[in-house]
């Protein structure tokens, strides 16, 4: 699967998608939505260029079909710390969800990573995601039994329906390059 680094003409449908997927109706969307325990929108514009002009060794990269083909799936990387890379927003269509498209960019986005250093990927899930938590968990990535508040009054990440809310840590250690 090829990943491109999105371009700034690529960001309002990058937003749209994150959006689409993380936050559309959990009977009309894809397994992964959020909708059930946050509302509002999970990024938007203004927020997506101002983190990625924050961030300049981060690497927002976008999956086609093609390069003129609409946006399928999309993933946020970033180096945290020596040899150990945060991935976020990981996205796939959700009309294309449970067709493997997910897992084929995670393997992707790892080896992207691993090409320019890691060798551990961090992320983030919101605890009560355990379907989620599960599905990175069959591809490795173990909870580092570390938690993170959740940013409640911070409407740049939705509006929370529970008040029970934190962001559990994953990690997966890359198998040594040979």
């Amino acid at each position: 699967m090829p990943l491109q680094p999105a371009a700034e003409q690529d960001l309002p449908a990058v937003v749209a998608l994150v959006n689409s997927a993380y936050r559309g109706e959990t009977s009309r969307q894809g397994w992964t939505t959020e909708a059930d325990y946050l509302t509002g929108q999970r990024t938007d514009l203004a927020t997506l260029t101002r983190d990625l002009a924050a961030q300049p060794q981060a690497a927002l990269m976008v999956w086609r079909d093609d390069p003129d083909a609409p946006i399928l799936g999309t993933v946020w990387l970033e180096p945290a710390e020596p040899g150990v890379w945060y991935l976020g927003m990981l996205t796939v269509r959700p009309d294309l969800q449970a067709r493997r498209l997910g897992r084929t960019l995670l393997h992707a986005a790892e080896a992207f990573a691993e090409r320019r250093g890691a060798r551990r990927i961090r992320m983030t899930v919101v605890n009560v995601r355990d379907t989620l938590i599960g599905w990175y968990a069959r591809r490795g990535y173990d909870p580092t039994g570390e938690t993170r508040p959740f940013p409640y009054g911070d409407q740049r990440f939705g509006q929370p329906l529970r008040d029970d809310l934190e962001f559990v840590v994953l990690e997966k250690a890359l198998p040594p390059s040979t």
